[in-house]
Formats: C-alpha cells, structure tokens, sequence
C-alpha cells in the first residue's frame, strides 16, 4: 500500500464514511491490537516503527471513537488490517481548518494550527510512570498549607471520592492496563483467576477491583454516545466550535470511560490501553474530583499542587527557597506574593503556581481557548510583576531577597501549555519587567534534578538566546541530562504493585 493513499487533503466526514464501512465488533478489536503493538512501554514513541508511521495513539483512539459513535453492525463489512491501515491514511490527511487556509494572519492561523496540534499529541508523549508517580505524590503526599483547612480534601476523601483509597485506586488502573495490553485490549475476570495472576490479589482484592474497574473505567456504547451527545451540545454553544474539522479536537469520551463492553466474549474492551493510564494521571483525578465536588475539589487541588512545586523547588542543591512572602497595602490591608522565591548565587527565580491546563476550546485553536489561556495564566505574570516592582523598590518585608543579580519569572501549570512562551499574537497577555517562563510540572521536575549544569545557569543562557527564549523549557531540557527525582521515586516505590514493593513483600 501506497505511504500516502490520500494524496490530498480529506474532509471529516469523507473520514467518519470509510471507518463506518466496518462492524465496531471487528473493527474495535483491530484498534486495540495496534494500540497495543505500537504502545509498548519502555519505547520512545514506538508508533514511529509502525508502517509509514500511520499508528499514532491519537489516530488509533478518534477511531474508536467513530466506530463507538456512528458505528453500525448491519449491512457492514468485516474489517481487516488493511481496510485499518485505509482509515489511518485518511486520518493522517484530513484537513486543517486555519493551515489549509489563506484567510487572516499567517501567524494567527499557524498559532491556532499549534494550538491543536499540540493538544492532540503532547499528551500522549508524558511518562506513565511519572504521571501516575506525580498522582500520589500530589493527591497522597504532599500536605497543606497551615494556613489553609481543606473542606473536601479531609481524611478519607479518596475513598468517598473513588470507592477506595488512591493508592488501591492507581493498583487498579495499573491491572486494568497491563492485563488489557497483554490481552490485545481485553480485560475479562476469568484472567484474575489463573495461576499466572496469583500474586494480583496480594495487592488489592477481586471485589475492590472488580467494583472500581465497573465504577470509574468500563462503559458501553449507549452510554457512550450520550456522552457524545452532551459533548456536541456544548461545543454547539460555542461559536465556531462545531465546525466538522474541529470534532477530532473535542473531548474523546474514551478519556473519561477507557473500557468498553459488549465487544467479542470479554467482559470489557480497551481500544487503546494507554488511555487507562490517563484516566489515573493528575488531570483525569482532577476532572473525577471536579464532577463530585465542583469548584471547591479545584481551589484545594491548587493548593496542594503549590505545596508540590515547593517540594520539588527544595530538591535543588544550590538555592534557597522562600516561601511567599506576606506584605500590607496601605495600614491593615495583607497581600501575598509569588508563591515561592528561589535565591541562587547567580539569580532570583520568582515562581508563581496555577494548578491549570488547556481548556478545549485552546484545544480547538480558537479565539476564546486564547482568550481563556491569557486569563489563566495572565494573572500569574500580574503576581510576578507585582513581587518584581515591591523588591526593585525595597520593600521591608522582601528584604531577605537579595537584588544584586537578576530576576526571572517563572509560572508552573499541572498540564503544559506548549506554545505558551512562543511569539504568537496574545493580545492581553500582561509585559513582564523581567524574562517570564510557563513550565509545566513535569518540566519543573526534570529542572530540579540537572546533573550537566545548573537550573539557574540554564535559565539564564537560554533567556540571554533570541530563539530558545521562545522555545518550551521541555525542548531546553532535552540537550541537558539529570538524575532521577527523588519525590517521584519514592511514591512510585510505595505503589503496592512496584518492583520495590514486590522485593519488600518477598523479603518479610
């Protein structure tokens, strides 16, 4: 088969019509066996091996996605590697709405283009490891601030939230992927029962994990499609949203309900495993908080996610870290600063934290996700422009912050905001006295732990650089190695289902 059996641009719905010539019944578990050939852990994007490159996770899940929503199973065809393969090509061409376009700004429609682009597959090249390790040790590990007292964070609000305590919770996400990925997708109880996963029930018992799997993970298609339903109904609302090249954009119902049933004789499908480790990760907790406990679960997640990057700023060996710093505005009035202040011998980082991530309309690459990402995070550089003015001017209660070296910016979000620091129209986005980084977590995480240069020699040289400036600090870090995070390692080791665990239990 030709690389590019589509030598032109294709339109959603000629796409939707060829995946919709198969069965779901035959076509779901082709998905689920590429998913899993071409998503084995310990490879670096192993999807690039794939032929012609065409098994991206992102393509493999939309057409699931098709299937489970406009899929039928009279008068279709038994689908084959090849008829998968047709459908990924299609995939691969379909068109973009602003880069195939010559209406407006070059670089507003590149932005946005970007925008969409990155929102499709950033999130796939993230660690599951270190996703699911970043879960415990912001959501179990990290405490609150003393001067706040969390209303739905108490003590044992995993397990109202969840069924089971968020370790139990992660075990089961764990199961769940590796039993589908060394099943071709499948998960089916009867697996739980043979020999080979004696020691699964050693971790966690069959009812919790049978009830937790049904509860947070497992769907079917007419739930599924409801979903669907309700995802269209708001994109409807707003304008531009709806347009049919935008769908493959919008919320994949897969993300929140990863497991199907009703397809071939195991109880559950996962059309694309890797998306069970998703549901786990800091932003899928985030969303299952959010719709039990709404706004509140978010303000107290921001505030753990604060203590976090506290943590992980301490790691570094040649700084201090200052917590914020609390200063009066007139005679009684109290302000705070920056959340956290970084002295190195060489530089001041003033670093500001906002437990946020793309909306789906910056998904979408439209004006309102720009706008939406200005607000975001537009208030974090206020705050740092606000610290930056009170110790330029001496301000008593920064006296501790020394001002004979520079000063940089620097505001960590949970999820990246990967073209946040390029030089794309913004309109909105406050001027910075001093050179401003977005970072994510992970990239904070990766900065702490250098071993062939310093944090602060990094930031200094690539602020000092025209081009890298403007590049993600992730795109930086790559040029440069470190050692493996400590805060990370230890939660991960205290998952009931690590290797360091195993060797604790065999050793007792």
């Amino acid at each position: 088969m030709a690389a590019y059996l589509y030598n032109r641009h294709v339109a959603d719905d000629e796409y939707r019509q060829r995946a919709r010539r198969h069965r779901p019944s035959s076509l779901l578990p082709l998905v689920a066996a590429a998913a899993v050939r071409w998503g084995q852990p310990g490879q670096q994007h192993p999807w690039l091996q794939s032929p012609y490159r065409k098994y991206t996770p992102w393509a493999l899940a939309d057409i699931a996605r098709v299937a489970l929503t406009f899929g039928t199973e009279f008068h279709r065809a038994e689908a084959t590697e090849a008829d998968l393969l047709k459908i990924l090509c299609a995939y691969s061409q379909l068109k973009d709405l602003t880069l195939h376009n010559d209406d407006g700004d070059p670089s507003v429609r590149l932005r946005d283009f970007l925008m969409r682009s990155f929102g499709e597959q950033f999130v796939w090249q993230a660690p599951d490891a270190t996703n699911l390790a970043r879960t415990g040790a912001i959501f179990r590990d990290t405490a609150f601030p003393e001067h706040r007292t969390p209303q739905v964070l108490v003590s044992g609000w995993d397990t109202d939230l969840l069924g089971c305590t968020l370790t139990d919770y992660i075990g089961v996400t764990q199961t769940l992927w590796a039993v589908a990925m060394h099943s071709q997708g499948r998960f089916d109880p009867s697996y739980l029962d043979a020999p080979q996963a004696a020691d699964i029930y050693d971790i966690i018992d069959r009812t919790t994990l049978l009830n937790t799997v049904e509860r947070h993970f497992a769907t079917d298609t007419d739930a599924f499609r409801a979903a669907e339903r309700d995802i269209a109904e708001r994109v409807a609302k707003t304008p531009g949203a709806s347009h049919p090249q935008l769908r493959r954009f919008t919320h994949n119902p897969l993300l929140t309900r990863p497991a199907v049933t009703g397809f071939g004789d195991a109880w559950l499908l996962c059309p694309v495993p890797q998306l069970v480790h998703r549901k786990a990760g800091p932003a899928g907790l985030y969303f299952t908080g959010f719709a039990s406990h709404g706004q509140s679960f978010s303000i107290e997640t921001g505030y753990l996610f604060e203590q976090y990057v506290g943590r992980q700023l301490r790691l570094l060996a040649d700084a201090d870290v200052l917590p914020e710093i609390t200063y009066l505005v007139g005679k009684k009035q109290k302000r705070e600063s920056v959340d956290w202040i970084v002295v190195f011998d060489d530089l001041v980082l003033l670093v500001e934290v906002k437990a946020c991530m793309p909306t789906e309309n910056a998904r979408l690459g439209l004006a309102f996700g720009v706008e939406e990402t200005i607000r975001k995070i537009g208030k974090a550089y206020e705050q740092i422009n606000r610290t930056e003015d009170l110790i330029a001017n001496g301000r008593p209660a920064f006296a501790a912050v020394p001002k004979d070296r520079p000063r940089h910016g620097i505001v960590v979000t949970l999820e990246p905001f990967p073209i946040a620091n390029a030089p794309f129209p913004a309109p909105g986005l406050p001027t910075t006295a001093l050179p401003v980084t977005v970072a994510s977590a992970q990239e904070i995480e990766y900065l702490v732990m250098l071993t062939d240069t310093s944090a602060s020699t990094l930031l200094l040289a690539r602020a000092a650089d025209p081009e890298q400036s403007t590049w993600s600090l992730d795109a930086v870090l790559a040029h440069h190695s470190a050692d493996r995070n400590p805060i990370l390692d230890d939660v991960w080791n205290s998952y009931l289902w690590s290797s360091a665990s195993r060797a604790r239990r065999q050793a007792q």
